[in-house]
């Protein structure tokens, strides 16, 4: 670990209280030059740290900047070794972590970045990830014996811990539209995106990677004019370290559920977020269109819908619309 990176673990641990530089140098066994220079590194990455003569240095709490030491102090005990990787940039986190699952990488890896420069979403459209306001993160998956049905149980645990993520972070109610949208105030916030490779000879799933796009804040020019009308924001004014407690909150709950799916009823939870149930929508897969009425989801998360001639059918993929 890097004296910076000593640094920013200490004042993330320690938000609002001042250390003065012989403190530091004490602690973390450097000198005081060696504190000075961390320090201004640190600032001109953007932390808001106060230096103040006869009191020293401190984090101030309204500092929002995604880190690995920020992400940490808020995990739980079970995953705070997770290997954790925060960027800038990158062209997708998806790609990356792709990559990193096939030379073998362990499950569990972690990116996040600030800003992707060509973020995927569904069906191979784009997904608008533009820098500081949002957080666009990707997780390295190994289930056993997830069969191609079965891995949409990835998605759906996955929109159950953000829902509960935003929750906890937040004065506003999520909800999901199915399969892997998530929405507060009428206006999508978060985008998943499952991925996978498939072995060929028992058709198990090999590794999945998990990516999320959250949407923090608008940005500062607003969204594009093609999803304007439903594209939103969890927060509408800067907050005090929102990205990394959402991130945390965010992992806490789903490798619950990701570890132990028998012993949590996060199904019962999916259904009772949906706001797409007994709604008229619109199938869409590959061929065609369809309109229908959503009757529930079943254990699988898979979609049950009553077509208008009255037969009934059960949907473990595509995609649906529905007029808000």
């Amino acid at each position: 670990m890097t004296t910076k990176e000593k640094l920013l673990e200490l004042f993330e641990s320690n938000r609002d209280v001042y250390f003065s530089g012989e403190d530091i140098a004490h602690k973390l066994s450097i000198s005081r030059t060696a504190v000075w220079k961390a320090v201004k590194a640190l600032q001109s990455e953007g932390y808001a740290i106060d230096a103040v003569t006869n009191k020293g240095y401190c984090l101030l709490a309204q500092t929002d900047i995604l880190s690995v030491q920020g992400i940490r102090k808020y995990l739980r005990s079970e995953i705070i070794d997770t290997e954790i990787s925060v960027m800038n940039v990158t062209t997708s986190t998806n790609a990356l972590v792709r990559d990193k699952a096939n030379t073998r990488t362990s499950e569990g890896y972690i990116v996040l970045v600030n800003e992707q420069t060509a973020g995927r979403g569904r069906l191979c459209r784009s997904f608008f990830s533009p820098k500081d306001t949002g957080v666009y993160m990707s997780l390295l998956l190994r289930p056993q014996n997830y069969s191609a049905k079965q891995a949409v149980k990835i998605t759906t645990m996955a929109a159950v811990a953000m829902c509960e993520a935003i929750e906890a972070v937040s004065d506003e109610t999520a909800k999901i539209k199915w399969v892997n949208d998530i929405f507060v105030r009428g206006k999508k916030v978060c985008g998943i995106l499952t991925e996978g490779s498939f072995n060929l000879e028992n058709g198990l799933l090999e590794y999945a990677v998990l990516g999320l796009g959250i949407n923090i804040y608008e940005p500062k020019n607003g969204f594009p004019e093609e999803i304007t009308s439903i594209a939103g924001s969890i927060f509408q004014q800067n907050q005090n370290d929102v990205k990394n407690r959402l991130v945390s909150e965010f992992l806490n709950r789903f490798y619950g559920y990701y570890t132990a799916p028998w012993q949590t009823d996060y199904v019962e939870h999916y259904r009772n977020r949906s706001f797409v149930i007994g709604k008229q929508v619109t199938l869409k897969s590959a061929n065609e269109s369809k309109n229908a009425v959503v009757t529930g989801i079943d254990d699988e998360c898979h979609l049950l819908v009553r077509y208008p001639d009255g037969t009934e059918d059960c949907c473990s993929s595509g995609e649906i619309s529905i007029q808000l």
